[in-house]
């Protein structure tokens, strides 16, 4: 421990550690009222407001004991237990579900540097910490006797400056991304569902309804190859490589991701040569097909993907955002068909190649084309920036927060990358 750091623990750096409502939940929620957090919303360092959940103004004010305030830290308890991140400001009310709550004392922690903290070196002691026979979870007991090693308030400040700067610039892109395919997608609608572009011309009747005279309805085999996935076999794990290698697309990793650049496991050039005619060149389009249906991404390199996905080779260039956007409107179709009567969503690859879309003239795949890659270029350009500064961060964090290396060792890398 670097000379002039201290060892506390958390309950005496903060003001209150306990723990959100803990019961049953089902009959509280409502459509509008006080946000109530859930484990699923807490990300490292930041919220997710996916699926959020609200209660009433009187339910809040009976466990007003659960109640979050900006700054406070909210942890995860179960499924992912010490992911934690700060309550930003900007929201009047919020309550929690199940959460450890923390409020530091920011005389003596910053609630970003306690932040970063759970999120890095604090997992070997809440994994060793975690309770339950069933659903493990990290109590409010083992939180408050969680120690942790302090510089003093000031250098604290620095480090968090330094990883906020991070952080923010990947949700800046993140939001920037989200924007770009906003636009993209009004456009679509604009060109391809409301014919805005279109109305002085003439009108045919189809099964999809009245297009544009020229138009046709297509199945999705007609614009490319269509390619369900395989996994080589783990068995030979030579099959699959660390170093170099095509990516492996799976469902988890499509969830988010326009482009997918980067996966957890790589096809070693053996594995691929087993299963030649099932890769991908890079810019076609993978639909999840089984359990998570609906679930649309680009592959940005040459891949594989595992059996639960299709994916469509383009067989013009001009296709490919025309395709993106459309296979993103179709999700409750693909649901549909895939339901089935089943327990398991599945959507075959027979169905899936099927399925009746919109065919516009050459011409104007072309000049949509043409408007939109510019913005998926730029969506692209962020999803590979964000790569490399979650790769920055994820290295100098547990150095960092632990004074293996200190802030005046990377305040010049931090310059030249941001």
């Amino acid at each position: 421990m670097p000379e002039n750091w201290k060892t506390y623990k958390l309950e005496d750096l903060t003001t209150r550690v306990t723990v959100g409502f803990v019961g049953s939940m089902a009959q509280e929620y409502v459509e509008n009222g006080i946000p109530m957090l859930r484990s699923q919303n807490i990300k490292p360092f930041c919220l997710d407001y996916g699926n959020l959940k609200y209660i009433s103004p009187k339910f809040h004010e009976k466990i007003r004991k659960s109640s979050l305030k900006k700054d406070d830290v909210a942890i995860v308890r179960t499924g992912n237990p010490g992911t934690a991140c700060v309550i930003p400001e900007g929201i009047p009310q919020l309550n929690c579900s199940d959460l450890v709550i923390a409020t530091p004392n920011k005389s003596k922690i910053d609630p970003h540097f306690l932040s970063f903290y759970f999120n890095s070196i604090a997992r070997n002691y809440i994994s060793s910490e975690l309770v339950g026979a069933v659903q493990q979870h990290f109590n409010v007991g083992s939180a408050k006797k969680m120690e942790i090693k302090l510089p003093k308030i000031e250098e604290q400040h620095k480090i968090v400056s330094i990883l906020k700067a991070i952080q923010d610039k990947i949700e800046l892109n993140l939001q920037m991304n989200k924007t770009l395919e906003e636009m993209a997608m009004a456009l679509y609608k604009h060109w391809f569902v409301d014919f805005g572009p279109f109305q002085d011309g003439e009108f045919v009747a189809t099964e999809l309804g009245e297009i544009p005279k020229g138009w046709e309805v297509k199945s999705i085999s007609a614009f490319g190859k269509i390619v369900c996935g395989k996994t080589p076999s783990k068995k030979d794990p030579d099959n699959f490589t660390q170093i170099g290698g095509y990516p492996f697309i799976k469902i988890p990793e499509m969830h988010g991701n326009v482009f997918l650049t980067e996966t957890l496991e790589k096809v070693s050039e053996k594995g691929n040569q087993i299963q030649a005619k099932k890769l991908l060149p890079s810019g076609c389009i993978n639909v999840s097909c089984i359990a998570t249906v609906g679930l649309v991404t680009i592959n940005a390199f040459p891949s594989h993907t595992n059996q639960q996905i299709n994916s469509i080779i383009p067989e013009k260039t001009i296709y490919r955002y025309y395709l993106y956007l459309t296979m993103i409107s179709l999700k409750e179709r693909f649901l549909n068909e895939a339901s089935g009567g089943s327990a398991t969503l599945n959507m075959n690859t027979s169905t899936f190649s099927n399925i009746e879309i919109l065919k516009p003239d050459e011409e104007t795949l072309q000049k949509f084309s043409e408007m939109t890659t510019s913005i998926f270029s730029k969506i692209l350009q962020n999803q590979e920036e964000n790569q490399t500064l979650t790769q920055l961060r994820d290295t100098l964090l547990p150095k960092l927060i632990s004074g293996e290396v200190r802030v005046k060792d990377v305040e010049k890398t931090l310059t030249e990358v941001l």
